[in-house]
């Protein structure tokens, strides 16, 4: 009899399946009697028993058809939901929760649809397999939509503490709530693809948590800076300028705590708040945002502030330029040179003082400063760690921002020749011509040791110069001459600067002129280098930079000797460590070696307001 039946009830649904006569909610009611049918009268008569029965496999298009049709169904419910929640302004879903109504009722939705699925009972495993697989996949649209949606939303609360940590919390309930229905479905035991596909929207869903969070905190960063900036005021009244004594200790922990004040009482009003409003893990997240602002802000304000600042003013540049350096941060700078600056026809010769500093900006940071700083430090540290109910000292210890401000400080309380040395060792792309070359320079360079002392000298010759891009007016002047400067560590006692004699209308010059440099027996030739320097020679004004070369010596140590042409730059190149060391040397406005170095190291070609012959 069933085998009777079986084959008009297989034929019949495989004429349905070409023209859909019925609703897949029909189809999905038959199936359920067919079940029961075979449950109840075939299952255990002979041959049936202990086989895969064949009816799933009649069925299985109108079940993925009921699926397909879902889709769009939990789709339309998720959005209703959403708007409701937001009418409502995202209320807790009860009274212990911290997360709204809408993702409880897009869940209830999604069990309810694996409910239908899970009592069809399917007894073939491939089958059930493919259910499983295309149920994934529906999760997959559902959650992800949401997702969508509280990104789109999400910028419209985020001055709104609390509805803007509902939302986060909604997409932590919907990892929370993806992991159950994950084990409902199988677990362990699920099909490797069909796991793959739901652990790849766990991984979706926490990126998403992670930019929410990072939303959030960067929205916060501004009142983060004015504190910070609070902070650095009353550091910079700390007073005391030698070495702090283990004996005064306890004076400089009171003293980080007092400057402290301003950033831990934001910290505390906010982090109350959010420790109230937050799931943990969301919370957590919030914490590794802030203590990256607070970190990076800490090093850019009160460490190394902007070379905006008006201890950095640039002269005498175009109103566009202004505006740009208003915003512009230490790294920005080579950007705003390239952008800005680079071929500008009214950039005057000032520019070469680039790094001229105000008098109210004229301080570095003491040693005793530095002490107060750094405790401060870790009471910040301790802050966010909480007893190890935050952060984890191992994130904090190991995190970017902290060593990044940690090397700054390093670098603050470094001699200007470790400076110096710490600049040659690490800027090794400073004659870059991607702005294009104004001509280039021929010089010899031998390397020597003396066998007994271990004294070192260079010597230099500067050849000839050629295919100087320089513009002069009709009767006008161009006075080429070039200066070849050392640089490197404990040089302040020794020569360091060497120019040749100017050539009187020449483009292409030739000097033939030596100078020998002394270099000790301290450090090797590979720490230092030659920053040469074409200008254009005027008296009683300012020479002015026709294009500037950096050699390395550590590329020529092992031959010992090089005789070369190098390009001519407009302006030396450095990525964030040069301008780190650079701004800190600005402020030693009292030592000459590192306001020799600054000046060097800034000075960028004006091109002048003429046109040429």
């Amino acid at each position: 009899m069933w085998s009777l039946f079986a084959v008009d009830i297989k034929y019949a649904l495989e004429e349905h399946e070409q023209h859909r006569l019925c609703k897949s909610s029909e189809y999905m009611n038959l199936h359920f009697k067919v079940k029961w049918l075979y449950n109840n009268y075939v299952t255990d008569v002979p041959p049936y028993k202990d086989q895969v029965p064949e009816y799933p496999a009649w069925f299985e298009p109108f079940v993925m058809q009921w699926l397909n049709e879902n889709d769009d169904v939990s789709l339309e419910y998720l959005n209703g939901a959403f708007q409701r929640d937001k009418k409502d302004e995202f209320p807790p879903s009860s009274e212990n929760s911290l997360f709204s109504n809408s993702v409880v009722d897009v869940f209830t939705q999604l069990t309810q649809c694996f409910g239908v699925v899970s009592k069809l009972e399917c007894p073939d495993p491939e089958i059930w397999k493919r259910f499983m697989k295309r149920f994934a996949k529906t999760i997959v649209k559902v959650l992800l939509a949401y997702a969508d949606i509280c990104k789109e939303e999400f910028p419209n609360y985020v001055r709104d503490e609390k509805k803007a940590c509902i939302l986060m919390n909604n997409i932590q309930q919907l990892r929370v709530q993806l992991e159950k229905m994950y084990e409902k479905m199988g677990g362990e035991k699920l099909e490797e693809d069909v796991a793959t596909i739901l652990n790849e929207l766990q991984a979706s869903l926490n990126t998403v948590l992670d930019e929410l969070a990072h939303k959030f905190a960067k929205s916060l960063e501004d009142r983060i800076a004015v504190k910070v900036k609070e902070m650095g005021d009353k550091l910079a009244a700390v007073k005391g300028s030698g070495q702090v004594q283990p004996a005064q200790r306890n004076a400089v922990a009171m003293e980080a705590d007092d400057v402290l004040v301003p950033l831990m009482d934001l910290l505390e009003d906010s982090l109350s708040l959010y420790a109230q409003s937050c799931e943990k893990t969301v919370l957590k997240r919030l914490l590794k945002e802030l203590w990256k602002i607070v970190m990076t802000t800490m090093e850019k304000s009160v460490v190394l502030p902007p070379m905006t600042d008006k201890a950095m003013m640039l002269r005498n540049l175009t109103t566009s330029a202004k505006n740009m350096a208003s915003n512009a941060k230490i790294e920005d700078m080579s950007r705003l040179f390239k952008n800005q600056l680079a071929g500008s026809k009214d950039v005057k010769n000032a520019m070469s003082n680039i790094m001229d500093i105000s008098k109210d900006f004229e301080r570095n940071l003491t040693p005793k400063q530095c002490a107060v700083l750094e405790a401060a430090l870790d009471t910040i540290k301790q802050y966010f760690h909480a007893g190890g109910n935050g952060l984890k000292k191992n994130f904090l210890d190991k995190s970017p921002e902290l060593k990044s401000l940690n090397y700054a400080l390093s670098l603050y309380t470094q001699t200007t020749d470790t400076l110096i040395k710490t600049f040659c060792m690490t800027q090794t792309c400073q004659g870059s011509t991607e702005e294009g070359t104004v001509g280039e320079i021929s010089i010899q360079v031998d390397l020597y040791t003396h066998p007994g002392t271990g004294e070192q000298r260079i010597n230099v010759k500067v050849v000839a110069a050629n295919d100087l891009r320089w513009p002069t007016t009709a009767g006008g002047m161009f006075r080429p001459f070039v200066e070849v400067n050392l640089i490197g560590p404990h040089l302040a006692e020794k020569k360091r600067k060497f120019a040749t004699k100017s050539k009187s209308n020449s483009w292409s010059p030739k000097y033939n002129e030596s100078v020998q440099f002394l270099i000790g027996s301290e450090e090797g030739p590979e720490n230092y280098e030659l920053h040469i320097c074409v200008k254009d020679y005027f008296f009683a004004r300012d020479d002015r930079l026709v294009g500037v070369a950096v050699l390395q010596l550590r590329d020529i140590v092992d031959q010992g000797s090089c005789a070369t042409w190098l390009s001519l730059g407009k302006r030396c190149h450095m990525d964030e460590t040069g301008w780190t060391v650079l701004r800190i040397l600005s402020q030693r406005t009292n030592d000459d070696v590192a306001k020799e170095f600054v000046k060097l190291k800034s000075e960028v070609r004006g091109e002048p307001p003429i046109t040429q012959q």
